[in-house]
């Protein structure tokens, strides 16, 4: 599952980039693609580590793509940033950078510092590059349903979807907003739209409001958080032993970057079940929430989910009050659920199959 990270010159983001990933700022970086897979952070995940001692602990993971900051002051720029979109386009959601702190050391993007204007012209630059897509194929799509084909009639239920698209993107809205059913959002998916991902925008604040909640909530996004970027650039750089009092010194409790993270995977719909109990490994396992237990079993191999028999399933809450999965079993905790059990964030699952 890959992030897109994307915002003005200047902005913060390949900082962010290099807090994420603990690679070292180069300002090279700020003018090419980068891509990186980042842990998400479990703490349950680590707590079954110590208690197991496994060869091997296997967190979930999403990716991160860091773009160019590109500057859209003129019709060059705003050209240049479409054809950007095509990397975006194959991504699952997109994080959007803006600055909100003052330093002489930065020139500021059109020389000011205004995130809430620098994220609505993202924004718009994204409705735009929808709009291009969509006008294309409805074109595509006119001259193809003049004839009569065995696709015609998708074509024509395809067709009125795009022009609703059309509709809502000339109003300034979402493609989402044209959305009635999970047939045409399969659809709409299947062509990128930009509008249709969803977004978390990171308000990239000065060391000082590190601890401080976002100066205002981004209407067109799902989460709107705030973090200073060169500060969790310089957390990422320190050692374990020595965070815990530097992030004190700035009212943090953990690295932002961590809420980051999760904030990511959550928008995306993802939850973690974990497996554990052997001396070889424990691990999180992303789904999708709602997902059944016997697609769960898929998601580790195909033949638990062609012969499901059972999913002894301990809730997180109740491994941890009973120590571990042999304590839960002891205390009754432990529930055998059948293959249509919708599984939880969480679950600690031994799946029981036969082929």
């Amino acid at each position: 599952m890959r992030f897109a990270i994307i915002g003005p010159p200047q902005s913060g983001k390949s900082t962010l980039f290099s807090a994420l990933t603990g690679q070292p700022l180069d300002p090279a970086h700020g003018r090419v693609e980068r891509l990186a897979t980042v842990d998400v952070p479990d703490e349950r995940l680590d707590y079954l580590f110590e208690v197991y001692k496994p060869k091997r602990r296997t967190p979930a993971h999403l990716e991160f793509l860091d773009l160019p900051g590109i500057s859209l002051a003129d019709a060059q720029g705003q050209s240049e940033f479409r054809k950007a979109m095509d990397s975006v386009r194959r991504c699952y959601g997109i994080v959007i950078v803006v600055r909100a702190f003052e330093s002489d050391a930065v020139v500021p993007y059109r020389n000011r510092v205004d995130p809430q204007a620098d994220l609505e012209e993202l924004h718009m630059e994204l409705i735009f590059a929808d709009l291009e897509q969509v006008v294309a194929r409805i074109e595509k799509l006119e001259k193809s349903t003049l004839k009569p084909t065995k696709t015609r009639d998708a074509e024509l239920r395809e067709l009125a979807l795009m022009r609703r698209v059309r509709e809502a993107l000339e109003s300034e809205k979402p493609v989402l907003a044209a959305i009635h059913n999970e047939e045409e959002r399969n659809i709409a998916t299947s062509f990128g739209f930009l509008t249709l991902k969803p977004v978390v925008v990171v308000v990239n604040v000065a060391e000082s409001a590190a601890a401080a909640p976002p100066p205002f909530q981004a209407a067109h996004a799902e989460l709107t958080i705030a973090l200073a970027a060169e500060l969790e650039a310089e957390i990422s750089q320190l050692e374990e032993k020595d965070r815990a009092a530097f992030l004190a010194d700035y009212g943090l409790t953990e690295p932002a970057r961590i809420r980051f993270i999760r904030t990511c995977y959550s928008s995306l719909g993802l939850i973690s079940f974990l497996t554990a109990g052997g001396t070889d490994e424990v691990r999180a396992w992303t789904i999708k929430k709602g997902m059944t237990a016997a697609e769960a079993a898929g998601k580790i191999h195909t033949d638990m989910q062609r012969g499901f028999i059972r999913a002894e399933t301990v809730a997180w809450d109740d491994l941890r009050a009973c120590k571990d999965l042999k304590g839960a079993k002891a205390a009754g905790r432990m529930r055998l659920e059948p293959k249509h059990y919708v599984v939880q964030d969480g679950d600690v699952i031994t799946f029981r199959f036969n082929v």
